[in-house]
């Protein structure tokens, strides 16, 4: 193992505030998403529309867009 592996400190990507606040902004999105499904019924399928749009929106902003995309090199 190299001296630069074992030594090097553990780097944050962002604090812990950030991280609470985004983890609130998502888990709102969930919610929503399960929520417009008290209004579904057989004649208004628009509720089921707004929560897969929720649901893919908390899922894919924190996986594409607040993620790291660029440590594919890394080990």
């Amino acid at each position: 193992m190299s001296k630069e592996a074992t030594s090097a400190p553990i780097e944050r990507e962002n604090h812990l505030g950030t991280s609470i606040i985004l983890f609130v902004i998502m888990m709102v999105l969930f919610l929503g998403a399960i929520f417009s499904l008290t209004f579904l019924t057989l004649d208004n399928v628009w509720p089921m529309a707004v929560c897969l749009i929720l649901f893919a929106l908390a899922f894919w902003i924190p996986q594409t867009v607040l993620g790291r995309s660029d440590s594919a090199g890394e080990s």
